[in-house]
C-alpha cells in the first residue's frame, strides 16, 4: 500500500467554511473516494490555511485516474475551487522520508 501525502493552501477567509464542508461531504463524494482507491484519508489544517493530505492506495495512477473521472469529484472540485489560493489541477505530492513501521521492520529482518 502506498502512502500519499499532499498539501495544498486554502484562502485565509475561507477557513471557517472550508473546515464546515468538510464537516459534512456529500456522500456521492465519499463513495467516490472509496471506490477510487483512496484509504485511510485525512486531511489537517494549520490556522494560516496550510492543508496537509494523507491517503493510501494500492495504486496511485489508478485512484488518481478513478477520483479525476468521477462525475462526483468534478463538482465537488468546483464547489470547492473558490476556497483554495492555487485550484490547480494536480495536487502538490510531498516526498515521505521517514515511517516508524518500515524501519522497525527493517530491524527485525536483521
Amino acid at each position: 500500500m502506498k502512502r500519499v501525502c499532499f498539501e495544498l493552501r486554502v484562502k485565509p477567509d475561507r477557513l471557517a467554511e472550508y473546515t464546515d464542508e468538510h464537516a459534512r461531504v456529500w456522500p456521492e463524494m465519499l463513495m467516490a473516494l472509496k471506490s477510487s482507491g483512496w484509504h485511510n484519508y485525512s486531511l489537517f489544517m494549520r490556522p494560516d490555511g496550510l492543508v496537509i493530505g494523507y491517503f493510501e492506495t494500492d495504486d496511485l495512477a489508478a485512484a488518481q485516474s478513478a477520483i479525476k473521472n468521477s462525475d462526483a469529484n468534478a463538482v465537488w472540485q468546483e464547489h470547492m475551487a473558490d476556497f483554495l489560493l492555487d485550484p490547480g489541477p494536480s495536487l502538490s505530492e510531498l516526498t515521505e522520508v521517514f515511517h516508524l513501521e518500515d524501519q522497525l521492520s527493517a530491524g527485525d529482518d536483521a
